[in-house]
């Protein structure tokens, strides 16, 4: 194909700008801004019809057909609207010159109306011809405002030019004859700027007819190609070709590069590329393509190009980006009598070419046994039809047993060419899916590997792109988080994380996103994040009545991939929801031992649910107890006993008790340092350090009840029961009691510790104990925990973890650290 001119090969630029860019008079002014504004020498200009022209145009058609008088008033008020853009751009003789030339068109377009009013009928033709003319309105706009401005500026009716036949693939361009037409018509024309209509072209007779969908776009590249242009720039209203739909994924980005190949795949499923088919001819000249934002042109937007092509930025990274297509139904036809059968594939698509319909995805089990494929929804019946219908004879023998139609999915593929021979890609695709509860229906992946997709429900569609998105780093990973209980532990947690989640959300990749906090009374819920930094003052102002079942409604939802509940009470009635909670696909983190000491039919039901359950401050706050002790289990070592004091109020209680003090008084001030419960004798019962027994012997593999443990109680008997203040003026009564086993303990050389203890056998009790003062839990300091720890590699010198063991603080960050080993078991870099 002979390029226009050989003096002027790849001196030209292609810009092509769309109806939003001309939307009105304001915008063509900045489309001639940012024309003028690149730096070719020569700039061709494509442009399509001014936003909405087009539709107005066919709709015109629609009443005439229909026979309503409307449409004249409709062709009124568009002849008003092209008068008042033209006047409102261009001097008044300038304005005058072109509205005379449109007259004629309006004259025209009523004439055509007219005819088809009488015969109530409009071809193909007639629809094509009426259509077309907001392209040539607005190229003539365009150049006018140009020129105005003293450039160099002709425009051209591409229907002079262009030549293109139908075909099955759609409009074929006849390339000899559009380059003769176009060098003939530019002649000794020289200009630096050449306006040119999109979407129109002319047919082998002459007659006018239009390119179809994105044609506009197609135009671009076309003229691009007869021009051997050394750049195509489609303006559009985006920065650019994004990872993912930005309104379905908030951190989709704008992507510096894509290959043409990358682009067609991307384009195929519903991503904002130009149509692969529009590609096609700059492909053939390797002219890299540009999607860039008329509103913001300073910025280079995305480049479609070679692959080979070096793009700054640094090396490409495995997958570009996204794309879902929705509303599609999966085919599955399944059958004993298809294995081995040559020819079922051809007779089954045979069928479906027959019937019309276009299938989106196809995947084929290796054995034969089953074919699946996607559709458009609308036409799932149809092919469900057309394939009864087809294999009517193997269905009534049995060689074919069903033909299945899911209904309501959507199509979800990742792309990038680097994925070719790049272990993992797949495997991080489907375990971001996994982690975030969407099940996949079915799977295809050409053999380019270019392509991987997916289909799953379609209400699981926006989690499922966000999920795999944040998967590949492409995005932050976003957990929605609800705080029961903003008590001491709570509020600290709140605070902890206000200082932390912007850090996190930048450096890290993590973004916390606190959506709801709920109370005894009452909630705060916010759709997007609430404003950690003075949450207790927003919580105070806009809470409403608590609903437990709607708070966690709020909390997880289709588009957050994953949702997490953290529990900072001691409710029985909120750890017995865990369960519920997880099987819907909820995360859960707590320092709540109730739900982990119920039953272990409970227990069993947890641990069933597919969910994380991060507990690890339920036994030592903030100390990493639980955490070592599946450590030591899974590399392999064998646990003979777990002994500790486990309780902060008892291990101050038993430190300051030396004898100088009755331990009434001691146990008086600790109730007023805040270091035991509002009722001491929830510490001092035993029942808390038998709870964290029943977890690590649970944690050890042990069926154990919490009633199975042997616990001592340190309430007096009779005092089990009464108020707190009748408690507490008895509890002096019973001081000689202590003090005389403080007493036989130190004439031994001995202290008192109160401990818990599990054995591999099975025996878990509860108790006070004397230790020699050289023990390792006679050396611990005011509310420190303890936890020693022998095994078959500590035999001889047991593994101890010690540290605070008790305070909102330390229990507050161990919360935390759970909440980010939660986000590095869903995905985030860690």
């Amino acid at each position: 194909m002979t390029p226009v001119s050989n003096a002027t090969v790849g001196n030209w630029a292609v810009h092509k700008f769309g109806g939003s860019s001309l939307a009105n008079a304001e915008r063509y002014r900045l489309v001639a801004e940012v024309i003028q504004q690149q730096s070719a020498p020569k700039k061709a200009v494509v442009v399509s019809a001014m936003g909405g022209v087009t539709n107005r145009l066919i709709e015109l058609v629609d009443l005439a057909r229909a026979r309503d008088s409307a449409y004249r008033r409709r062709l009124d008020a568009l002849k008003e609207d092209e008068f008042a853009l033209i006047e409102a751009l261009l001097p008044a003789d300038k304005a005058l010159a072109l509205e005379s030339r449109l007259k004629d068109d309006f004259r025209d377009i009523e004439d055509v109306l007219r005819a088809v009013w009488l015969l109530g009928t409009a071809s193909e033709t007639v629809v094509e011809l009426i259509s077309g003319y907001g392209e040539l309105w607005s190229a003539q706009v365009l150049c006018g405002v140009l020129a105005a401005q003293e450039v160099s500026v002709d425009w051209l009716d591409a229907r002079e030019a262009l030549r293109v036949s139908p075909g099955e693939m759609g409009p074929q361009i006849d390339w000899e004859r559009s380059g003769e037409l176009l060098r003939a018509w530019m002649g000794s024309r020289d200009v630096d700027y050449l306006v040119i209509t999109g979407f129109i072209a002319t047919n082998p007779e002459g007659i006018p007819t239009t390119l179809g969908r994105n044609g506009s776009d197609f135009s671009a590249s076309i003229f691009a190609s007869l021009l051997d242009a050394q750049a195509i720039h489609i303006w559009t209203d985006v920065d650019g070709v994004m990872s993912a739909n930005p309104r379905q994924v908030p951190d989709a980005h704008v992507l510096d590069a894509l290959s043409y190949k990358e682009a067609m795949e991307l384009a195929y499923f519903g991503a904002g590329v130009i149509h692969p088919r529009t590609m096609a001819p700059a492909v053939k000249k390797s002219i890299p393509i540009f999607i860039r934002n008329t509103f913001r042109s300073e910025l280079a937007g995305t480049r479609i190009h070679l692959p080979e092509e070096v793009v700054e930025g640094g090396p490409a990274p495995s997958v570009k980006g996204f794309a879902t297509v929705d509303e599609v139904a999966l085919v599955n036809v399944e059958g004993t009598g298809m294995i081995g059968v040559p020819g079922i594939a051809h007779r089954l698509f045979g069928v479906l070419r027959e019937a019309g319909v276009s299938v989106t995805m196809i995947s084929q089990a290796s054995s034969e046994h089953s074919i699946c494929f996607a559709v458009p929804q609308a036409q799932a019946m149809l092919v469900k039809d057309a394939v009864r219908q087809g294999f009517f004879a193997a269905l009534h023998q049995g060689q074919i047993q069903t033909v299945e139609v899911t209904p309501n999915c959507s199509i979800l593929a990742v792309v990038g060419d680097k994925m070719a021979g790049i272990t993992g890609v797949a495997a991080t695709f489907f375990g971001a899916l996994g982690k975030a509860g969407v099940n996949i229906r079915a799977i295809a992946q050409g053999s380019s590997e270019r392509n991987i997709s997916v289909v799953v429900d379609q209400k699981d569609a926006t989690r499922a792109l966000r999920a795999a998105h944040s998967g590949f780093y492409l995005s932050n990973q976003t957990l929605s988080v609800g705080i029961i209980g903003p008590g001491n532990v709570g509020a600290t947690l709140l605070n902890q994380l206000a200082e932390q989640v912007d850090r996190l959300r930048d450096n890290d990749h993590i973004d916390i996103r606190v959506r709801g906090i709920i109370g005894n009374r009452k909630m705060l819920l916010e759709e997007g994040r609430i404003a950690l930094e003075d949450w207790a003052e927003v919580l105070e102002a806009d809470a409403v009545d608590a609903e437990l079942d709607a708070f966690v409604d709020h909390i997880q939802t289709d588009y957050h991939p994953h949702a997490v509940l953290i529990d900072c009470t001691a409710s029985d009635a909120i750890a017995g929801k865990y369960a519920e909670w997880m099987e819907r696909g909820i995360h859960v983190i707590t320092p709540n031992k109730k739900a982990n000491t119920a039953s272990m039919e409970y227990y069993r039901r947890l641990k069933a649910s597919g969910r994380y359950h991060l507990y690890e401050t339920t036994v030592g706050a903030g100390l990493p107890i639980v955490q070592t002790l599946r450590d030591l289990i899974r590399t392999g070592d064998e646990i003979t006993q777990i002994e500790g004091i486990f309780s902060g109020t008892l291990s101050y209680l038993f430190n300051a008790f030396n004898g100088e003090r009755p331990f009434s008084h001691i146990l008086s001030e600790a109730k007023k340092l805040g270091y035991t419960e509002p009722d001491p004798r929830e510490d001092l019962s035993g029942m808390d350090v038998a709870r964290k027994v029943v977890i690590l012997a649970r944690e050890m593999g042990l069926t154990i009840e919490l009633s199975d443990v042997e616990v001592e109680s340190l309430v007096p008997e009779g005092l089990e029961k009464g108020s707190t203040e009748e408690f507490m003026a008895a509890v002096p009564a019973y001081d000689a009691e202590l003090a005389s086993r403080l007493q036989k303990a130190r004439d031994a050389g001995k202290v008192l510790r109160f401990v818990g203890s599990v054995t591999r056998e099975g025996k878990a009790t509860v108790q006070l104990r004397e230790y020699d003062k050289d023990h390792a839990f006679a050396r611990i300091h005011l509310t420190d925990n303890i936890v020693e720890f022998r095994t078959r590699r500590y035999s001889q010198n047991p593994l101890i973890v010690q540290g605070p063991g008790a305070g909102p603080g330390v229990t507050a960050g161990g919360i935390f650290a759970d909440l980010l080993r939660l986000a590095a078991y869903v995905g985030a870099p860690m």
